[in-house]
């Protein structure tokens, strides 16, 4: 499972002309399944993006979480996440778990991350095509990857 956090002043995301989620200041987070996910690696990474100490405290030093700010997330699906690049020009998304697998990962992770944070989770809606707009506050962006985890 790979995501790439991005710290944000506000970020949406539209499919087919409707504005489907919206948030202010919190986190806009991409999200790719692996066939080799399990539980075990969504629980760790609810675990490492609730406590992530990415927003400045009263002395702007990056020392607050999402919790602590009570920050909005929004959740997007990307397979493009697991892009290999190794040969040749066009992308390879075999690594990409397929939408029987991926699907119900996805929804057991909004879960997960709802009942971490008390609140509801605003997300894109899976294998569509969406548009996501935002603005990177700092810029932070961070990439996390569970295969590298020890």
């Amino acid at each position: 499972m790979r995501v790439v956090i991005q710290r944000v002043l506000e970020a949406s995301v539209t499919i087919s002309k409707e504005k489907v989620a919206e948030i202010r200041k919190g986190l806009l987070i991409l999200i790719g399944i692996e066939d080799s996910d399990t539980s075990e690696d969504i629980n760790w990474l609810v675990g490492k993006i609730s406590n992530l100490r990415i927003f400045p405290d009263e002395n702007d030093v990056m020392n607050l979480s999402i919790k602590d700010i009570n920050g909005e997330i929004i959740l997007v699906s990307q397979f493009t996440l697991h892009a290999s690049t190794k040969k040749g020009n066009r992308p390879s998304y075999i690594k990409a778990a397929k939408p029987d697998f991926a699907i119900p990962m996805y929804e057991k992770f909004v879960s997960h991350l709802e009942i971490e944070l008390g609140k509801k989770i605003q997300t894109g809606q899976f294998g569509a095509d969406m548009k996501v707009a935002l603005v990177n506050d700092g810029p932070v962006t961070i990439i996390i990857d569970t295969k590298n985890k020890d």
